[in-house]
């Protein structure tokens, strides 16, 4: 396997962090709530990168191997008093040619240690598709917990998809 490094994107970043969603969302369609967005442009993505919480919690956390973006997780964080201890895990993606070779894994686990080095940030959530039983494991195994079902959550093609609910304590 080669050599990965992950680490906190920054705004030199979001043109291969676009690429990389854009082509994810496209090849995967039922696995994301968002669809590809090609009119935006790469520094729409700014926001992601948490440049304006000092609180921390939110961010996006990139996979490299051998100087491309091959996985991507982000964090977002509620800005509102009453739910800003909870961290949503979005858009966890990793290249199909990588897959398998414990980047999810490497990515997840990142992304948890930042969110728990976050001030006040006491919980996660994500939301997978139904079915999905490979990313479902990768978040059982990091200690996420299903507590709810979203039916006829997407709708892709004329077919709709359930996304299970988790959540982790941090």
């Amino acid at each position: 396997m080669l050599p990965v490094t992950i680490r906190r994107l920054g705004p030199a970043d979001l043109v291969a962090y676009k690429a990389l969603r854009d082509e994810m969302l496209s090849a995967r369609p039922e696995s994301f709530t968002s669809d590809p967005a090609p009119e935006r442009g790469p520094e729409s993505y700014v926001s992601r990168l948490g440049l304006q919480r000092p609180e921390g919690g939110e961010f996006t956390l990139g996979a490299w191997q051998v100087g491309q973006l091959v996985g991507a997780v982000s964090c977002e964080r509620d800005a509102r008093t009453k739910v800003r201890h909870i961290g949503h895990i979005i858009g966890m993606m990793v290249r199909p040619e990588a897959q398998g070779s414990g980047i999810g894994h490497a990515l997840l686990d990142a992304c948890i240690a930042q969110a728990r080095a976050a001030d006040g940030l006491a919980m996660l959530t994500l939301t997978v598709t139904a079915g999905n039983a490979a990313a479902v494991q990768l978040y059982e195994r990091a200690g996420f917990v299903r507590y709810g079902c979203l039916p006829r959550a997407i709708l892709v093609n004329g077919v709709y998809h359930a996304k299970d609910q988790m959540t982790l304590s941090l």
